[in-house]
């Protein structure tokens, strides 16, 4: 990759769920570590599969990578750093003020708020403080699916903004004086962020409408915020080694078609193009074929013999069993890339076609429903949780309720308040509440954020409603419901997608594990774009259907109490919608 050969100190990997945008940065990672130049890669991603890559244990301190002399790789756990902040803000306090004092403080600090701002915080000393990070040549950062890049870094503006404009001292973290002390960080976070010299954002796609799109609409927002540093990647390029396979002739016609019509932000771009391997690369032997192997190379190993998978069911008996509740709540919910939007567009249109009203959204900040579905059927309405449009509406409501009695310098304040970068999270998870409410009186069909925000999300549902009530001095019923209608097996259906292959199934099982704990029982998994049912011959195809069969056998055995299996289809949205369904 031309990136690589004359490397800025950040580079910043990011990109569409389920493009290779882990593989890409931890393999740029391999390549530039070496003794005399050490190389620290941090993922931010919530869901962080860096433990899968390399099979380690890492986090939230620089670990060597053993077989990669030169590399260090580490884990930004947004818990673990709120937790840690937490202590820091209340732990002096301990002993000196009375108990109920501190346990006011704690209460304070234990919504998502502080989860945001502790995990920004360790994100922004890894950039924005030169000793933090003085013995490393490079830093690489594997960043959380786009809409969450784009809010992370566009937090140091938005931070030190609100500090800058707020007068009253506090905010929904309470007291601002510690993160005033922090504000020399966080400017110096602004300034390196968009030094073309010391940083640059590789933009990761594949060669898909969706992903391309999502890549363009990615580089035109961070120029805004001032990076211009940017690189396209187009991972998994696919050329045919059989001309008489139609799947493999279908997979390259999909990408060079994509391809033909890049989207014109990325067009000026520098661009650099890695193949679709046999295997996804795993370890540090694997990741360095991921920058060398070209397009259209045949794998020169022998295919293994290999058993045919478990027996596991098409998905009727699935959308049978949703249809006939009348009414609920579906949640589609995995790793990025893994389907979750064409499901949730397929499960709409076939409940929809069965003659019942369904509302199908999205809480993800990229917002792909409407291409997945674009179909006119009575009683089948699409929308996206908008968080811009959010943020107005619960502002314009806290000052017509809760400032409507204050006087002038009472309602300056709470202003201020309001333009907290909390308040989006605030407004974004009540809308949610409300959307999940719908599910009373038709189907609800929610497409989810990747796996790390979707946690983090349900898990505020506890503590979320303190900081409304500080603010609003009332607990809206849908958000006094939400956990209930989670919790309720009769109400809430939840579809946990993965590909048949190793990272997406493992996080996967995390994310039951996840919502088990929260008293959330997911329904049924659906393994997607499987080869498995298909006939291939094309060499690279064959050994990704082989591969696949291990990861099949563990979720029917392992994991799922019901289960569905998916095909790969040429088409993508609307033709696949209707071919599910």
């Amino acid at each position: 990759m031309d990136i690589i050969e004359t490397p800025p100190r950040n580079l910043f990997f990011t990109g569409k769920g389920g493009v290779g945008k882990t593989s890409v940065a931890c393999a740029t990672a391999v390549r530039l570590a070496g003794p005399d130049v050490p190389v620290l890669l941090v993922s931010t991603d919530p869901a962080s599969n860096l433990d899968e890559v390399f099979g380690l244990r890492l986090g939230g301190d620089p670990t060597p990578i053993p077989e990669a002399e030169g590399l260090w790789a580490m884990n930004i756990d947004p818990v673990a750093a709120a937790a840690a902040y937490r202590e820091r803000t209340v732990g002096p306090y301990r002993g000196v003020l009375p108990d109920a004092v501190v346990a006011s403080m704690e209460e304070q600090l234990s919504g998502a708020c502080t989860v945001e701002i502790a995990a920004f915080e360790a994100f922004a000393k890894l950039v924005g403080d030169p000793a933090a990070t003085a013995r490393f040549g490079h830093v690489i950062f594997d960043t959380a699916p786009t809409g969450h890049t784009l809010r992370l870094l566009s937090l140091p503006k938005a931070w030190t903004g609100f500090m800058t404009e707020n007068a009253g001292g506090n905010s929904c973290l309470g007291p601002l004086e510690g993160l005033a002390g922090q504000r020399a960080l966080y400017e110096e976070t602004v300034r390196r962020l968009c030094d073309t010299a010391e940083t640059a954002v590789v933009l990761v796609a594949r060669p898909e409408t969706a992903a391309l799109a999502e890549a363009a609409r990615t580089s035109g927002e961070l120029a805004a915020l001032g990076l211009a540093n940017q690189h396209l990647v187009v991972n998994g390029i696919f050329r045919a080694a059989d001309p008489n396979d139609p799947i493999a002739v279908a997979l390259e016609a999909r990408g060079r078609d994509a391809l033909e019509a890049i989207p014109a932000e990325l067009s000026a771009l520098p661009v650099t193009e890695l193949s679709l391997l046999a295997a996804a690369p795993m370890g540090v032997e694997g990741l360095r074929r991921l920058l060398v192997v070209e397009p259209g190379a045949i794998p020169s190993e022998p295919l293994a013999e290999v058993s045919a998978p478990a027996a596991v069911p098409g998905w009727r008996p699935l959308l049978d069993e949703i249809a006939a509740a009348g009414r609920g709540l579906v949640m589609t919910m995995g790793k990025g890339g893994v389907g979750k939007t064409t499901v949730a567009a397929a499960v709409a249109v076939e409940l929809a076609r069965r003659g019942h009203k369904v509302h199908l959204t999205t809480t993800d900040p990229a917002a792909h429903v409407a291409d997945a579905a674009r179909q006119s059927l009575p009683g089948l309405t699409i929308g996206r949780i908008d968080p811009r449009a959010e943020v107005e509406a619960y502002r314009a409501h806290v000052m017509s309720t809760a400032g409507a009695g204050l006087d002038d310098a009472g309602r300056a304040l709470l202003e201020e308040e309001l333009r907290s970068p909390c308040t989006e999270e605030i407004a974004v998870f009540q809308a949610f509440a409300r959307t999940v409410a719908q599910a009373e009186d038709g189907f609800v069909v929610v497409d989810t954020a990747p796996t790390g925000h979707t946690i983090l999300l349900l898990d505020a549902a506890e503590v979320y409603h303190r900081e409304v009530v500080r603010q609003t001095s009332d607990l809206p019923e849908a958000v006094r419901g939400l956990l209930p209608r989670l919790r309720n097996p009769d109400f809430t259906r939840i579809l946990i997608c993965a590909l048949p292959e190793a990272t997406p199934v493992h996080e996967a099982a995390a994310l039951q594990a996840d919502l088990r704990r929260a008293g959330i029982e997911p329904f049924a998994w659906v393994l997607t774009q499987c080869l498995t049912p298909l006939t291939v011959s094309d060499p690279v195809l064959r050994r990704r259907q082989a591969g696949e069969t291990r990861f099949i056998d563990e979720v029917a055995a392992e994991h799922a109490r019901r289960a569905a299996l998916l095909p790969w289809d040429a088409e993508v949205g609307r033709a696949a919608v209707e071919e599910m369904a």
